[in-house]
């Protein structure tokens, strides 16, 4: 169960404040404004802070600086906060108590694993796609860094609240699938003893010739043909399919593997089969969105004002072939998601390559009916693999780009996931295989993990000890240590807040890392178990404070889809 932010709290203590100045006649504001809680940059600038009064200055014509001392005047303490002070230039600080702050070990030991659960989404649907592979090849780095941060996402916005769905859009229609089905066909034959060149556009990766490999041991020769007549035709897109199935097997099994897994598979060539792409394109055209020019159909994207965007010019959804484009299939997707299937959110993770797609994606929902705003497109930029300075460029398995088995093979699912986490999705991001796989305090992985390991290892020899510390008294943690610690363990609801708001996972691995810190610091400056018996009672509250870190960083590696070590 979600507890209440503290920063909500303050908040309504604010807007109080504000109220009851207006009340008072010493300011007239029209609305209430947006009061934002944020943690100062300095400590001594208390433990949360608000620039309300520089934001107002000038609609109440009232100096910031005495603006502040009004409501910090209006604000009670509280069980929470020992201190609310005003400060230049127009600042209101606040102090909480190191009482309540003890109190909160308690709190979180009681909350286990839904410490951090917040209500932001107040249950509402939302649609996750990411990955998205074409079926046509393993997937690879790129493709990781999306699915990690697509699965990652997915785990916070349920943590905030939201009713989340997790889909993988399976692109199995269009030219790349026939390149697909023809290059198995044609390893398929070779395998068989027959001559027979590449075609044009093929796949020539190894991992094609695994395929056909495995059909000829399954299926024997089924889908062999003498001369290219309509049955050869038919074979081949009959051994297309087993390939396109297989394919996705494999896929499935590698995304498991680095612990992505999702709710729902859906085919694109599903949109043909039930009419929904018809449909969609009905309603696009008797809203004059379509027009036709040169032989071919187009979207109007102009109606909804992106002339000046050059990525949201008008785009061919019809070729003048009568072939579907990949944007056509798209506007029937999304036509599936918003109105058919009535999810009130839908975020896209996309690679670098459709950047120029975003615009247009988000005029064509519009022209649906549909605020553009329930649509959020996130673009996961491309990842350089290196060896320390070396860069790794080539794969045995497909011949050009690394596949995420080797990856996880190489380093691990732990360092897969938490290194694709460490840069938000908008910056290209440098990934050093060699330091993922190093055992010291550099790899951050490494450094993490066995915080959660060390953790362990006490709470295993307090209960060696028959030590029951359920009893322990908060009050005795006063060390400066102790209680920046429990500051910091605190913040992990915030950052699920913050994070499932701006949809930015990567947070979580620069928090995972100071809480770390935090507990490596206070484990070397507090004994925990002492064999002292005049430090039984420090221990017993110490060992308590111990039992509510493990939770936060359970939680927080949960959060990353990580796994938390007993032993290292």
């Amino acid at each position: 169960m979600s507890q209440p932010l503290i920063t909500d709290k303050i908040q309504q203590m604010v807007s109080n404040a504000l109220k009851q100045a207006q009340q008072d006649g010493l300011l007239n504001l029209e609305t209430e404004p947006d009061i934002v809680i944020e943690r100062p940059n300095n400590s001594e600038n208390g433990d949360f802070a608000t620039n309300l009064p520089l934001q107002l200055a000038r609609a109440t014509r009232i100096n910031p600086v005495k603006l502040a001392e009004i409501l910090a005047e209006r604000i009670h303490l509280s069980d929470e906060l020992a201190k609310i002070e005003s400060a230049p230039p127009g600042f209101i600080n606040f102090y909480l108590r190191d009482s309540w702050i003890q109190k909160q070990v308690d709190t979180i030991r009681h909350a286990g694993s839904t410490f951090g659960d917040v209500n932001v989404g107040n249950s509402q649907s939302i649609m996750i796609e990411f990955v998205s592979v074409n079926p046509t090849g393993p997937v690879h780095v790129g493709h990781a860094r999306g699915a990690v941060l697509g699965s990652t996402l997915a785990n916070i916005l349920s943590a905030a609240g939201y009713s989340v769905t997790k889909e993988y859009y399976i692109n199995d229609a269009g030219n790349q699938m026939n390149a697909f089905y023809n290059s198995v066909h044609t390893r398929y034959l070779q395998l068989l003893g027959e001559t027979r060149e590449m075609p044009e556009n093929s796949y020539e990766g190894e991992y094609i010739k695994e395929i056909a490999a495995e059909i000829i041991q399954s299926d024997g020769e089924a889908f062999a043909s003498s001369s290219p007549t309509e049955d050869s035709i038919l074979k081949i897109r009959e051994i297309g399919l087993v390939a396109k199935d297989m394919m996705l097997q494999e896929i499935s099994k590698d995304l498991i593997d680095i612990g992505v897994d999702f709710d729902n598979w859906f085919s694109e060539s599903s949109l043909f089969q039930s009419q929904e792409y018809e449909e969609a394109i009905h309603l696009l055209r008797s809203q004059n969105y379509l027009s036709e020019r040169e032989g071919a159909l187009w979207f109007n994207s102009n109606i909804e004002g992106g002339e000046d965007e050059p990525e949201d010019r008008d785009s061919v959804v019809i070729r003048s072939s009568g072939e579907p484009t990949y944007f056509a299939s798209d506007i029937a997707y999304h036509h599936n998601k918003f109105l058919k299937r009535n999810f009130g959110q839908v975020i896209n993770i996309w690679g670098a390559d459709h950047q120029g797609h975003v615009a247009r994606m988000k005029s064509a929902v519009q022209a649906l009916g549909i605020n553009s705003d329930s649509l959020t497109i996130l673009i996961s930029q491309l990842v350089t693999l290196k060896r320390g300075n070396e860069l790794v460029r080539a794969s045995k398995r497909t011949g050009d780009f690394v596949t995420l088995r080797e990856l996880v093979e190489d380093v691990g699912l732990d360092a897969c996931r938490f290194f694709f986490l460490t840069r938000a999705a908008s910056t290209h991001m440098d990934f050093d295989l060699e330091l993922a796989k190093k055992e010291s305090s550099d790899n951050p992985v490494y450094y993490v993990q066995y915080a959660h390991a060390r953790i362990s290892n006490i709470i295993k020899l307090a209960s060696e000890r028959g030590l029951d510390w359920t009893t322990g008294n908060l009050e005795l943690l006063n060390n400066p240590n102790e209680i920046h610690l429990i500051r910091t363990m605190l913040r992990l609801p915030e950052l699920v807040d913050q994070s499932a708001r701006v949809f930015e996972p990567h947070h979580l691995p620069h928090y995972a890392v100071e809480l770390s810190t935090a507990f490596h610091s206070f484990y070397e400056n507090c004994r925990v178990v002492s064999a002292n018996e005049e430090d039984n009672e420090i221990s017993l509250a110490r060992l308590k404070l111990v039992q509510a870190t493990q939770v936060v960083l359970q939680r927080c590696l949960q959060l990353m889809g990580m796994n938390a070590p007993e032993s290292m």
